[in-house]
Order: structure tokens, then sequence, then C-alpha cells
């Protein structure tokens, strides 16, 4: 359970985890944090892992594997277009709850604390309208289950990202930025494997994925301490409606030019992944020559671990070095820069050989920008008593691609008949990812 003993008031200085600034500072975590913070920095990242690990499994396991064999089983011949339309009108869902949930959980006040009920509501959401997509006998009920999924998804995702301003010193932000990144690659294998598992009973797959992220959540909860609303400095009033100053100011952390070119940076990079992510099952069964023997369903995990081990072992050194050196900008640019290499190679050899050295290469790229770009994002917030809102904002560069590259990546292969654009566009991206970051300027 979670400790929630009284401790006395930190001194004005930073205290023993080296905790520093106010509430409202930019990258400064909170009081609150700072008490915390002598309870178990370790404890709190290892929950935190688990249960980004969890959110992944989810996602990636439904986009890669479960929501395109369904949607192929009801019509084959437009399979493309109704992935891109289910996917496209889905994230929109995703996008604007997001935000809104961060929103929900700046303001709360509650004994159960800030985050956690908005973290157990998400998940416990999730796992009910992802039953809903598995028994679906329609393409509109899937899209619908999968619209809301997303919706309660990003309400949990919302809540748990902003826990890291909350609790972890902007010193450590680096190795917390490493942890939710292998957790991230993680919950890829993770989430392919079980669904690759679970192909021929859809329905069960849907429903175990979305059950392990509402047992996780419980355990986040259980575990670490959500400061609870004595603990917390009171809400600003905002004016007589503070909950329309709130939505006003969704757009005002874009008015910071670091946050902005953050914002790019990762909407650029993240179009490029999703356009390639999203039809893996129809490119490894439409253009990528397959050895004997092995289905598309069954590639997918195979390819996944090879990304994934690189994704780890990068993302696990460049977080604490990035730490130690004091630098995030410079790895983001070459990973940037790595990734487009690695994503023209199936351009130029279209058989599981190729495709696997791409997602060998992309997971090396991938970990080194998953263990900076975080830390980058969370130092260059306009407001500390608003993280979880302009974290939401910030992960419309998340779900803004997912809602754009399905129609682009749907567009192109109908329009020029080739998967092999999507790899050519992808590339592309991925470089003007790497080349938006350059114009941080506030972080080094």
């Amino acid at each position: 359970m979670s400790d929630t003993s009284p401790l006395p008031p930190p001194p004005p200085s930073a205290g023993p985890s080296g905790m520093p600034g106010s509430p409202g500072t930019p990258g400064a975590a909170s009081p609150a944090a700072d008490r915390w913070g002598r309870r178990g920095l370790s404890r709190f990242l290892a929950v935190y892992g688990v249960g980004n690990l969890a959110l992944y499994a989810m996602y990636l396991g439904v986009v890669s594997i479960l929501l395109p064999v369904q949607v192929e089983a009801f019509d084959p011949a437009s399979k493309e277009i109704n992935l891109a339309v289910v996917t496209g009108v889905s994230a929109v869902f995703a996008t604007l709850f997001n935000p809104i949930g961060g929103m929900l959980s700046d303001r709360s006040r509650t004994r159960w604390g800030r985050r956690n009920p908005w973290m157990l509501g998400g998940a416990l959401g999730a796992v009910v309208f992802l039953a809903v997509m598995g028994m679906s006998p329609a393409l509109w009920l899937l899209a619908v289950g999968w619209c809301i999924a997303q919706a309660m998804g990003n309400v949990y995702q919302a809540a748990i990202t902003a826990t890291v301003p909350d609790r972890v010193p902007a010193e450590r932000r680096g190795s917390a930025s490493a942890v939710m990144g292998i957790a991230q690659s993680l919950g890829m294998v993770a989430g392919s494997l079980v669904a690759a598992r679970f192909v021929g009973r859809l329905e069960l797959g849907y429903i175990l994925l979305g059950a392990a992220l509402v047992v996780v959540a419980v355990l986040f909860t259980a575990l670490t301490h959500d400061p609870r609303g004595d603990e917390l400095p009171p809400r600003t009033t905002g004016g007589p409606n503070p909950l329309v100053q709130q939505l006003k100011g969704f757009g005002s952390a874009l008015r910071s030019p670091d946050f902005t070119w953050a914002f790019t940076s990762r909407a650029l990079m993240m179009m490029g992944f999703f356009a390639i992510l999203g039809y893996q099952v129809y490119i490894l069964s439409d253009y990528i020559a397959l050895p004997e023997g092995l289905s598309p369903t069954d590639a997918v995990p195979v390819l996944t671990i090879a990304n994934t081990v690189l994704t780890v072992a990068c993302t696990a050194v460049i977080g604490p070095v990035s730490d130690r050196i004091g630098r995030r900008r410079p790895f983001v640019l070459i990973a940037g820069l790595i990734a487009a290499s690695a994503t023209v190679v199936p351009v130029l050899v279209p058989t599981f050989t190729g495709i696997l050295v791409w997602a060998t290469i992309a997971g090396a790229a991938f970990g080194v920008f998953m263990a900076a770009d975080h830390a980058i994002v969370t130092l260059v917030l306009p407001a500390g008593g608003d993280a979880a809102r302009d974290l939401g904002v910030l992960n419309i560069a998340n779900a803004g691609p997912q809602i754009i590259a399905p129609f682009v990546a749907g567009g192109i292969v109908v329009l020029f008949g080739g998967y092999q654009y999507l790899f050519i566009v992808g590339a592309v991206l991925s470089l003007l990812g790497a080349l938006a970051i350059t114009r941080v300027k506030g972080v080094a």
C-alpha cells in the first residue's frame, strides 16, 4: 500500500533527492515530489515502467495485429481504406482525450490522489470497449469500440505520464525517459506475442490486453504514493470560470518556441513510424517475400523482438548517459538520421532479410530517440502546475500522426500501387523530425 504518513515540509533548498525548484517552475518537480522522492525513486520507476509496458502492449497488440486481421475479415478487397478509416477516426478521440484527461487530473484534489482515479477509470473503460471490439459483428461497431477504447487509454496515459514531472527530479528525467522507452519496447513485444497467439480467438486477445492494463493500474496506485488533496497546493481559481480558463489554456503551451519545436520533432518522427507500423501485416503479406512456412501474423512478433533488442539496449544506455553529460538534443538528431537511413533498406531489399535489417536498425534509432525525447519534453513544459494538460497537448504529436498516417498511407498504396512508397515517406519524415529538434534552444 502507499505510504501516506505525514512528513515535515521540505527545506527551501533541494532535498536529499536533489529535486529543485518550485511547483510553477518548468522542469521542476513539486514539493510533494520532494517528500515522495525520499521514499524510493527506484520503486516508482519500476512500477512506472510496468504501467507503460501494459499500455503499449495494448496499443501495439491491437494496432499491429488484432485490428488489421479483424478489418480484413469484414471486407478483404477494401482492407487498406477500411483500416485507414477505423484507425484515423479513433485517433481523433485519442488526440482529444489525452489533454482533456490531463486537465482533469491536474485539477483533481481527492483523498485517493490526483492521478490515481483517472488511471483506474481509464483502464477500466478501455477493457470494457476492447471486449466490445472482440465481439463486434460489424465494421462500424468495431470502429466505435476502438474510438472509445483509445479515448480511455489516453485518459490513463495522461495521468501516468504526468507522474514524471510530479515526482522525478529534473536531473533524473533521462533515466525516467529510458524506463519509459524500454517499457514501450517490451510492451510492443508482449502485445504482438499475445495478439499473434489469439488471432483465431480475437475476442480473448482483446480482453487479455485490456485486463493487463487494469491489473497494472491497480498495482501502480497501490505501490506508489499519489499526493492527496491536502498534500498539494490549492488550485488557483483562474478567474470566475476556471474550467473555461483551463480549456482556453490548451493551446497556450504552443506559444513557447521550445515546446512547439519539440512537438514538431516528435510529430514528424511518429508520423514516419505509424505510416509503416499500421500496415505491417499487409506489408508482410503483399510486399515482402517471406520464407516458406512463415505467415505475416507470425512474422510481426519476430520483427518486433528484433526491433526491441536494440531499442532496449540503446534506451538503457543513452538515458543515463544523457543525464550524466547533460545533453539531449544531439541524441534525437542522431536517432532521426539513423532511422531515415534504415527505412530505405526494405525499398532496396524487399525480402524478409531486408525488413529484418530495417527493424533492427530502426530499433536502435528509436531507443536513442525515446531516451532523450521524453526528457526534453518534460524540461520544456511552460507551466509546472499544468503539467498533465500540457503533456496531453504534446501527446497530440503522438496521436495526430495516427490520425493522418493511415489516410496518407492508404492513399499512397491505392494511388501508387506499392508499399515501398511508405518506406520512402517514413525516411523523409524521420529526417525532418531530426532537424526540427535542433531548433529547441532551452535544452542542450
